[in-house]
């Protein structure tokens, strides 16, 4: 592990806090049970300097519950374009709405669970907060390099429910073991857990450009079954983000010279668009 790559992710974190006060099966997911549990972070078999893998997702967007975007295969993102477009504007409202159309970021980390090591090599997926407690604790001196196959150290899970929270989901806080130890006993199973990883990429569902532009299309014009009417100028209306997401622009009765589906399709002319 690269602690310089893990201090410089620290460092980008705690600046972007501060400017903002102002696909495979079930089993190879991890997900935090309720209580205390204990894992081990396995070296990343793609990425030998940095365990992390960021990937950026939305939530919420037409019929598909989550969607990956394009950006994190290097490909060109529909939805990017189009709150880019929006930013371009002096309306506050349209500027309201690309946010609530930017990605939301999650981390994939390749573990072990402590007592199910049989299981193999799971992901973690989770957000923000833990993945800055994992950069902390990775920039501590004191604590090293707790991926080190063996002189590393387990990291302990703690997982309180809603009735905790308040909220609808539970929360997991990490801390390291005081204890150093290996990995696994036996160099043909550390061989095994360092080799036989999925690839958090590989095993998203990625959509195409035009199916994503689709459900974008659907989701801002929920009504337009025949291409009645035109996207009007006027801003889009603000909408509770705990309501179920409404069509964020007007539609007019005035027979439209292009169809909805034109007018959203000239959105995407400019191929250079940059990300």
């Amino acid at each position: 592990m690269d602690l310089n790559a893990i201090k410089a992710k620290l460092g980008e974190m705690q600046t972007q806090n501060t400017n903002s006060n102002s696909g495979g099966g079930k089993n190879l997911f991890f997900k935090p049970s309720i209580g205390k549990q204990q894992i081990r972070v396995v070296p990343n078999k793609y990425n030998k300097s940095f365990p992390f893998t960021e990937m950026r997702f939305y939530y919420g967007i037409g019929n598909i519950r989550v969607i990956a975007s394009p950006t994190n295969w290097g490909e060109k993102d529909p939805i990017m374009e189009f709150t880019k477009q929006l930013r371009s504007t002096n309306e506050s409202e349209n500027w309201k709405l690309a946010k609530k159309l930017d990605p939301k970021t999650r981390v994939f980390l390749p573990i072990v669970v402590r007592g199910q090591e049989d299981e193999g090599v799971k992901l973690w997926q989770f957000g923000k907060e833990v993945y800055q407690s994992f950069l902390n604790m990775a920039a501590d001196e004191e604590i090293g390099d707790f991926t080190d196959i063996l002189c590393g150290r387990d990291i302990k899970l703690t997982t309180v429910g809603p009735e905790v929270t308040g909220t609808k989901f539970n929360k997991t806080t990490i801390s390291p073991s005081l204890k150093i130890s290996a990995l696994a006993e036996g160099e043909d199973v550390i061989n095994s857990m360092l080799e036989n990883q999925a690839d958090p990429k590989k095993v998203t569902k990625q959509l195409s450009y035009d199916e994503i532009k689709n459900e974008l299309q659907s989701w801002l014009s929920p009504e337009d079954d025949n291409d009645e009417g035109s996207i009007s100028s006027e801003p889009p209306v603000a909408f509770d983000s705990n309501e179920p997401a409404k069509s964020n622009y007007s539609t007019s009765n005035v027979a439209p010279k292009k169809s909805k589906g034109d007018q959203f399709d000239d959105m995407f002319k400019d191929d250079d668009l940059p990300f």
